[in-house]
């Protein structure tokens, strides 16, 4: 747990604009021209923010979690609160950040 959340803010802190091209699935594989569409500025905002909090809440989960369950209630509640958001992630980058 505590590797993968470490993992997910550093990734987050890590993408930016420069290098965006190389480490976004998806963007770098888009033309030029959709390029061009795409706000990248507002996306690496939410994409960054978005990480940070997933880190943050499933940690939190995780530790309350601890305390209440056994290991493998702590187990699955700590892949649902890495794994649950991630549609929503998915669905609201593609309706946002495309002009």
């Amino acid at each position: 747990m505590i590797c993968t959340n470490i993992f997910l803010v550093l990734v987050s802190q890590a993408v930016n604009k420069d290098n965006a091209d190389l480490l976004l699935s998806g963007y770098n594989t888009m033309s030029k021209a959709e390029k061009e569409n795409f706000k990248l500025d507002e996306y690496l905002v939410y994409f960054k923010k978005f990480f940070f909090q997933l880190a943050l809440y499933s940690s939190l989960a995780t530790i309350i979690s601890y305390v209440l369950f056994d290991e493998l209630t702590t187990t699955i509640i700590y892949a649902l609160t890495v794994c649950l958001p991630l549609p929503l992630f998915i669905y609201r980058s593609n309706k946002n950040f495309k002009k």
